[in-house]
């Protein structure tokens, strides 16, 4: 379809709520969105401004547009996370390998209610608890679970009459049906104590345990009572350890995402009754140019997508658009109320705070991870290599960044990273003496210079180790700025380049167009993290920088005066100006003070 019959077919569009698909010329779909208006939502795309560059590459490569009218917003919010999962489109926000999250299935229809792992929800009378990140954490909790609840694991049918129990039967992990050990009440008594068991629950579970082992003690069951009260201490042993979040008894899910410009890392905090019941952190793709709402509202959307243990609040970290549509939609789902809320202050605040600091950790570990794979990193230098045209694979990479705030307390940077590790014993600062005022320029220029000095006189044996590659935080401007310092150094031989954050492109000296790296690539990868280990390294010094600049005053400079009286004279008079307006007799009473330095001060202020 060409540019002509889009905007045709763009005028057919009805002006009610749907869902609408972008394809490819190969009828693949590209992107899966949902409107109110269909009309206005998808020729919004197609105007001639205010792009991403996400979109602009969406926009050139949709050869057809297809729609799917709905009865209502809440609707087309169902249908559209349906079809996110069914397509997995290259250029939605969505969780990686989405289709195989596992989920813990109680099977409850069945005469004899087993727990399962399963990857399909299928409204067959089953309770579903999850997602879980991955199989394996799911068969941890179960492996936990079946300690404590003695369910069946066999998948077999249950006559009572079997002659030998298995192994289950033995370790007190499966009550017997297949020997009629347990009557169906029963068994199903324990289903039902492992259901409130995931609901968090926990007081009600014990509570009827109690019941039941004073009962089992009254009929002289000893052996069973025992067996109960060491099922209560299981019991009160876990609650122990899990962490106490909040003083009120509620039941709510908090939800935080970290995300850079590769990807997304979203964690979950389940609360049941006030305490932390688990955890699950979940990896997200497709995240180039979104808002972290954006990111936030099509996570809440995938996550709780199947309907499965929605609680009554769920607790964000940042605004979602429309978060009355998605509370109607999740509400539809699970069929009681479910409220968004995005906390500022109080006891709520504390703990979105508490899983975004997780989260901002889980994504730094994830990083590391990516640094600690060679091939990665040897498949970055071979690709940087080959775009930036390189004579030899950049081993080591050194890259600068200044930091000011309106030209004060300015600064710059330099990490360093070898064969695509940081070399943290290389790293240097450099205080900025020469540039006065704003100029980004001149400051970088500064820091170059210096580094071509040190590495001249031969100071300190980094210095003279000469860089495969100078990678410059900024664009066009900045690279030129360096590449005068270096020709004037006789540098002009070190290759170098500039990466300016806006669209994350690579700008290369004597090339007009800039280098755009695909966001899948692991080159783009090792550059921003260069560039942000830069910027992490100005800023903390920066701030040193600036702290100290605070904490001076004129008092610095009177002849007499250290630390321990200027911080007795602060203390007395709270101010520069109140010293300056006293009297020479009253700084004198000060502790520590005397008559001469009393009117050294008076005489220099």
């Amino acid at each position: 379809m060409s540019h002509r019959d889009i905007q045709e077919k763009l005028k057919t569009l009805p002006a009610k709520p749907g869902v609408y698909l972008f394809r490819d010329a190969a009828k693949t779909v590209l992107y899966v969105g949902k409107a109110s208006n269909l009309q206005n939502r998808v020729r919004s795309y197609f105007l001639p401004y205010g792009q991403t560059p996400k979109l602009q590459n969406l926009v050139s490569k949709t050869a057809d547009i297809d729609f799917i009218i709905t009865s209502s917003e809440q609707e087309a919010f169902i249908l559209e996370n349906t079809l996110i999962k069914k397509y997995q489109p290259h250029y939605n926000v969505r969780l990686k390998d989405d289709k195989t999250y596992p989920y813990l299935k109680i099977a409850l229809a069945d005469e004899w209610p087993n727990v399962q792992v399963t990857r399909r929800l299928v409204d067959d009378g089953s309770r579903y608890f999850g997602p879980f990140a991955s199989a394996s954490s799911l068969r941890r909790t179960m492996n936990l679970l079946n300690k404590l609840f003695p369910y069946r694991t066999c998948k077999g049918p249950v006559t009572g009459t079997d002659t030998r129990p298995c192994l289950e039967y033995h370790l007190n992990r499966c009550a017997g049906p297949c020997i009629g050990a347990v009557s169906k009440e029963a068994y199903r008594g324990i289903i039902d104590q492992l259901i409130l068991f995931l609901e968090g629950k926990h007081e009600c579970v014990i509570r009827q345990l109690k019941n039941k082992m004073a009962k089992a003690s009254a009929n002289l069951e000893f052996e069973k009572a025992a067996s109960i009260r060491d099922q209560i201490q299981s019991i009160e042993n876990i609650m122990e350890q899990q962490k106490v979040v909040s003083n009120r008894k509620v039941n709510e899910d908090a939800i935080a995402i970290a995300q850079d410009k590769s990807g997304a890392c979203a964690q979950v905090f389940s609360i049941r009754g006030g305490k932390l019941l688990g955890k699950e952190h979940f990896i997200m793709e497709g995240i180039q140019d979104e808002s972290p709402a954006e990111v936030m509202a099509s996570f809440v959307e995938q996550f709780y997508g199947a309907g499965a243990n929605i609680p009554p609040q769920i607790l964000l970290q940042v605004e979602v658009d429309n978060p009355q549509v998605v509370e109607s939609g999740l509400e539809s789902r699970c069929g009681h109320r479910a409220r968004i809320l995005v906390p500022h202050r109080g006891e709520k605040k504390k703990v979105v705070d508490m899983v975004a600091e997780n989260v901002s950790e889980l994504l730094e570990q994830f990083r590391m991870e990516w640094f600690a794979d060679s091939g990665k990193t040897g498949a970055a230098l071979k690709e940087l290599k080959e775009v930036l045209s390189l004579p030899r694979l950049p081993n080591r990479i050194e890259c600068y960044d200044i930091s000011n705030i309106r030209g004060t307390s300015a600064v710059g940077s330099m990490v360093v990273f070898e064969n695509g590790q940081p070399k943290r014993s290389h790293y240097r600062r450099f205080k900025i003496n020469s540039v006065s005022g704003i100029d980004d320029y001149a400051m970088m220029q500064e820091v170059i210079r210096r580094r071509l000095a040190r590495a001249s006189t031969g100071q300190g044996q980094s210095w003279g180790i000469a860089p495969d590659l100078v990678l410059i935080d900024g664009g066009r401007g900045h690279l030129n700025a360096v590449l005068e310092v270096l020709r004037k150094g006789g540098a002009e031989s070190v290759p170098v380049a500039g990466i300016a954050k806006e669209y994350e492109e690579l700008f290369e000296p004597e090339v007009d167009e800039p280098i755009r790296l695909p966001n899948n690539s692991q080159a783009l990868y090792l550059v921003q993290r260069a560039r942000d280990e830069a910027h992490r390294f100005a800023i903390t010094y920066h701030k040193n920088v600036r702290g100290k600049s605070a904490l001076s005053s004129r008092l610095d400079e009177v002849l007499g005066i250290g630390p321990k009286r200027k911080k007795a004279l602060l203390r007395k008079f709270g101010s520069v100006k109140r010293i300056r307006e006293a009297s020479a007799d009253e700084i004198a009473s000060v502790q520590g003070m005397t008559e001469g330095t009393a009117e050294k001060v008076k005489e220099y202020l």
